[in-house]
């Protein structure tokens, strides 16, 4: 049976058993469920090839579609990124944490198969506090939507449940996703960045930060 624990609204005890079982669960390659800022995410250990194994077979994708990678500090990045430019930076900076997702070019050093063969992972710092003191106890955290593929991501920790039962080992329930809208994603491994999908920061928010922003959204 899975462990469930209710982390509440502020620090605590029970916060604190629930991120040490989270961090446990990762560690041993098994899957984790929290919450972000807009929904509920389903994460594993990006290092350990039986969780990223657990992790596409939950949610029922192929290894040719990448996972995307949460992470707890913007520090984080340049263990994980190589030639973010200027726009770039000055996008973490404004947005992180926040609703914005980037896709960036991959370090080729990493030991890890996250899927895809483009050489670049998306990434994003969520602004939840339970996310983000998961991410501090694990480090990134490879995660998408608990939710099986082509099912509505979920915003609370019974519905993530309801999609993914006894496989997930440690979930922590952290109350409704605050947010309705999703990340936004800007690709920054280009020349330019470019906007995918508008969602939690509108694109004249962005462009305030990062003027030459292109559209690719139409």
């Amino acid at each position: 049976m899975p462990l469930r624990i209710d982390v509440g609204s502020r620090p605590g005890p029970d916060r604190t058993r629930g991120v040490t079982a989270a961090a446990a669960a990762a560690r041993r390659g098994e899957l984790l469920v929290f919450p972000t800022e807009s929904m509920y995410a389903v994460a594993a250990d990006p290092f350990s090839p039986r969780g990223i194994t657990s992790l596409r077979e939950v949610k029922g994708r192929g290894s040719s579609l990448p996972v995307p990678v949460l992470v707890g500090a913007i520090r984080t990045v340049d263990g994980l990124a190589t030639g973010i430019s200027a726009e770039g930076r000055a996008l973490i900076e404004a947005a992180w944490p926040g609703p914005l997702t980037l896709v960036v070019r991959a370090q080729p050093t990493l030991a890890w198969d996250l899927g895809g063969s483009t050489g670049t992972i998306s990434v994003r710092m969520p602004l939840h506090p339970v996310a983000l003191e998961v991410l501090a106890a694990t480090g990134p955290l490879a995660a998408t939507g608990a939710q099986r593929s082509g099912s509505t991501p979920p915003r609370s920790c019974d519905e993530a449940e309801q999609h993914l039962g006894d496989d997930v080992s440690v979930y922590l329930d952290g109350g409704p996703a605050p947010a309705e809208l999703p990340s936004t994603i800007v690709d920054l491994s280009g020349p330019i960045p470019a906007l995918l999908r508008e969602g939690g920061f509108p694109a004249e928010v962005l462009r305030e930060v990062c003027p030459d922003l292109l559209d690719s959204t139409s």
